[in-house]
């Protein structure tokens, strides 16, 4: 958990520094696109994900007026943040229109408290100093630019203001990685950012002194295709 001001941030993996190549964010919009309609139901790892995050937040006592959920897709996490903190405002970002599009079909109030940017992560369009809580569960690992991104949450930032976010690790898919080794010398599996170059990048946006926490969550499927269907479900 990561105030501003003396507090801490856990991240809930580890994510590796080797590159692959640049991120086609263009591509990545696409696919999230493509995947709105299936996201929930592939998504159980997701939601897992996010309420172990959520709880951090009970020893947290913050009382926010206005939240920004960093990859908001189907609006999962907003709607629990919503729950939490009722009388706060909930911005919903995300890059993919259709994803946003969703989670708006998802609230039955014709007044609501959220509202709806489609944007990039590491370009947002929110004012200085206008966010009391930055909030993100496994969209970071999509950012290529950690500088550039937390840089982006700090400046959005009240001060004393909290980010809390989750992302992916090294050894996340390593299974998948070494299967395709063994016939495909090409990489098939995204690479991730290793945590201490997310500590790195932290200290340099100016976060004091964060914590980062690694959890290692084992999926079982009955076969590969099991694998690939919920890849594919949810747009990744």
């Amino acid at each position: 958990l990561s105030h501003r001001s003396g507090g801490r941030l856990r991240t809930k993996r580890r994510m590796s520094s080797d590159s692959g190549g640049k991120l086609d964010k263009l591509r990545v919009r696409r696919a999230f696109d493509s995947a709105a309609e299936t996201y929930d139901e592939h998504a159980e790892l997701q939601r897992l994900v996010v309420d172990r995050l959520l709880e951090n937040l009970d020893a947290v006592r913050i009382e926010p007026h206005t939240i920004l959920d960093i990859g908001a897709g189907t609006g999962y996490c907003s709607r629990a943040l919503a729950r939490r903190y009722r009388g706060a405002r909930t911005l919903l970002l995300d890059l993919a229109p259709s994803m946003l599009a969703f989670a708006r079909s998802k609230t039955k109030r014709w007044r609501s408290s959220h509202s709806y940017i489609c944007a990039d992560a590491e370009a947002l369009p929110v004012t200085d100093a206008a966010v009391d809580f930055v909030f993100s569960s496994l969209t970071f690992q999509w950012c290529e630019d950690l500088d550039r991104l937390f840089a982006e949450c700090r400046r959005v930032l009240k001060q004393p203001g909290l980010l809390l976010f989750s992302s992916l690790g090294p050894d996340t898919l390593q299974e998948l990685r070494y299967a395709w080794a063994g016939v495909d010398p090409s990489p098939r599996v995204n690479p991730f950012i290793d945590m201490h170059d997310v500590g790195d990048a932290l200290i340099r946006a100016g976060f004091d002194a964060p914590v980062l926490e690694t959890e290692l969550i084992p999926v079982n499927y009955d076969d590969v295709r099991g694998v690939m269907r919920d890849l594919r479900g949810t747009g990744a």
